[in-house]
C-alpha cells in the first residue's frame, strides 16, 4: 500500500484524500517509510517533523466537515517538503548556515502559512546551500545532497533537496525559491518540474526588501499538473508582501490540464549571454522541435540578453547587502567565501552602478515585451552544462571558456530573472550518460496559466514524468 501511494501524482493523491480513499496519516506513513529507505543515499531531507505533521493531520481530519474540498489549491492533508530557507514554526530551520544550526523559529513565514491554510502538511525540510547562495546544494550543517541519477554528481541548487525528494518519491510536492535559477536548475538536473512565478504571484516574507522583484518562491513537482496544483495553493495576496496580488479567478491546475498548443515558439540556444555545452543545446533543441511536430510555428529568437549579466550581478549584490550586511558584521568568519564576496560586492557599489543596472533592466523588460508581441513561448536550455562532479563548488569553465564568478554559469536562467517573466524547467530528455536535461520555457509577464497550458502539451508528448519516481542506485 505505501509503495503504491508513493507513486501517486500529487493531483491523484489529493483526489484520493478528498474522497476519503486514503487519509493524511496514510500518506505520512508512506512518506516516512520511503525517506527511511532512500534518503541515506542522497541526503535531501535532513530535517523531518512527522510528529508535528501528524498532529496537524488529526486536527485537519477533525475539521473535515467544515472545509470546502472544491476550493482551488486545496491540498486536503497532502504532506510536502519545505526548503530550509523558509521558517516553519517549531521546526529547526538552518538556512544551510552554521550560524543558524540550532535555530527553531516560533512563526512560519508567509508562504508556509499560506500552504498550511490550504491543507498542506509540512513533514520535512529540504537541504539548501548556505543562504541559498549558489546552484550546488552543500553546506557545513548537513553536507551535500547527491543527484539520484548519478550519486557522484551535483543535484543543482539552491532548491536541490526539494528536487531530489521529488525525483526519488520522498515527497509529492516541494517548495523552492529562485533568484538566479534556484528552482529551475535543480529541476533540470533531477528530471522534475520547477516553476519561477511572476513577481507577486506567490506572497512571501517578511523580507529585508519587500519591493524587490528578483527572488521568488514557487512550486516544484514531478509534473506540470502537480506544479500547477501547488501554485494554486501558494497564490494570493498578503499584507506583508506589497507586490502580492489576488489569486486568479480560474485555477492554474485547470490551465495545465487544458494542454493548449502555442501558436509560435521562439528558440534560443544561449540568449547571447553564456557559453553552452553541445549536449545541452542538442537535447533541449530536439525537445523544442517537438512543438513543431505538434503544429506550432518555430522561429529563431532574435534576442540578445548579453547586458543581463552585469545587470543581474549588480542587482543581486544589492539584495545580498540589503539582507545580509548585519550578518557580515557579526559572523564574517562563519560565512562561506561566496556569500562574503556577494555582500562586499553590494556594499562597494556606487549609486551610479545601481542606477545603470536599473536602466538596463528597464530596457530588457521592454525588449521581452516586444518579443511576446509575436510569440507565445520562449524556449532555451535550462542549464549550460549537465550535472557536474559533486566535489566541485561550482562550474568554472564551459566549452573551454573560463567563467569569472561562481554564478556566471547560471546566466541562461538569471537573464530571464531580470525580465520579470514566469519561467519553468521541463524535463527534455537525457544525455548519453543518462543524466537529465531541462528545457526552460518562458511566458509573458503574469502569464503563468498560458505557460503551464502550453508546456503541458509538450510534456504529454515527451512523457518523461512517467519514469518517476526513481530509486537511486547505491
Amino acid at each position: 500500500m505505501s509503495e503504491d501511494l508513493i507513486h501517486l501524482s500529487a493531483v491523484d493523491a489529493v483526489a484520493a484524500l478528498k474522497t476519503g480513499e486514503v487519509s493524511p496519516l496514510d500518506l505520512l506513513d508512506a512518506q516516512e517509510k520511503r525517506i527511511a529507505a532512500v534518503d541515506g543515499a542522497v541526503n535531501a531531507l535532513p530535517t523531518r517533523c512527522f510528529d508535528r505533521a501528524r498532529k496537524r493531520a488529526k486536527a485537519l481530519m477533525a475539521r473535515a466537515g467544515n472545509l470546502d474540498p472544491t476550493s482551488p489549491g486545496w491540498l486536503a492533508g497532502l504532506p510536502i517538503a519545505v526548503k530550509d530557507m523558509n521558517p516553519v514554526a517549531g521546526v529547526r530551520t538552518t538556512f544551510g548556515s552554521p550560524i543558524y544550526a540550532n535555530h527553531v523559529p516560533t512563526r512560519s513565514d508567509v508562504m508556509v502559512s499560506t500552504l498550511e491554510r490550504h491543507g498542506a502538511l509540512v513533514s520535512a525540510k529540504s537541504n539548501t546551500p548556505e543562504f541559498a547562495a549558489g546552484a550546488h546544494t552543500f553546506n557545513d550543517v548537513f553536507g551535500a545532497t547527491k543527484n539520484p541519477w548519478d550519486l557522484s554528481k551535483s543535484c543543482g541548487g539552491s532548491s536541490g533537496g526539494s528536487a531530489v525528494a521529488l525525483a526519488t518519491g520522498m515527497a509529492w510536492l516541494a517548495t523552492g525559491s529562485d533568484l538566479g535559477g534556484s528552482l529551475r536548475i535543480p529541476a533540470a538536473f533531477n528530471g522534475v518540474v520547477g516553476l519561477r512565478p511572476s513577481p507577486g504571484r506567490v506572497a512571501q516574507g517578511p523580507l529585508a526588501d519587500p519591493f524587490s522583484p528578483l527572488s521568488m518562491e514557487g512550486p516544484m513537482g514531478r509534473s506540470l499538473a502537480d506544479c500547477a496544483l501547488m501554485l494554486d495553493a501558494m497564490a494570493g495576496r498578503d499584507p506583508l508582501d506589497p507586490l502580492s496580488r489576488d489569486a486568479p479567478a480560474h485555477s492554474f491546475l485547470s490551465a495545465a490540464q487544458r494542454q493548449s498548443l502555442p501558436r509560435r515558439v521562439a528558440w534560443s540556444a544561449d540568449l547571447n549571454v553564456t557559453p553552452m555545452a553541445a549536449v545541452q543545446r542538442e537535447v533541449a533543441e530536439a525537445a523544442t522541435r517537438r512543438f513543431g511536430g505538434l503544429g506550432a510555428d518555430l522561429v529563431e529568437a532574435r534576442l540578445d540578453l548579453s547586458d543581463a549579466m552585469a545587470c543581474f550581478q549588480t542587482l543581486r549584490a544589492v539584495q545580498f547587502a540589503t539582507a545580509m550586511a548585519p550578518l557580515l558584521e557579526k559572523h564574517r568568519d562563519r560565512l562561506k567565501p561566496e556569500v562574503v564576496w556577494n555582500i562586499e560586492k553590494g556594499l562597494a557599489l556606487s549609486v551610479d552602478e545601481v542606477a545603470r543596472a536599473n536602466r538596463t533592466r528597464a530596457r530588457i523588460v521592454q525588449r521581452m515585451a516586444r518579443l511576446f508581441e509575436t510569440v507565445d513561448v520562449l524556449a532555451t536550455p535550462t542549464t549550460c552544462v549537465p550535472p557536474f562532479p559533486l566535489e566541485h563548488r561550482y562550474v568554472e569553465e564551459v566549452e573551454g571558456q573560463t567563467l569569472a564568478t561562481y554564478v556566471d554559469w547560471l546566466a541562461i536562467t538569471f537573464a530571464i530573472t531580470v525580465t520579470g517573466c514566469p519561467a519553468l524547467s521541463l524535463p527534455a530528455g537525457l544525455t548519453p550518460e543518462g543524466l537529465p536535461v531541462g528545457l526552460q520555457l518562458v511566458g509573458r509577464p503574469g502569464g503563468e496559466a498560458a505557460l503551464l497550458s502550453h508546456a503541458a502539451a509538450l510534456e504529454a508528448d515527451i512523457g518523461f514524468f512517467r519514469s518517476l519516481p526513481m530509486t537511486p542506485e547505491t
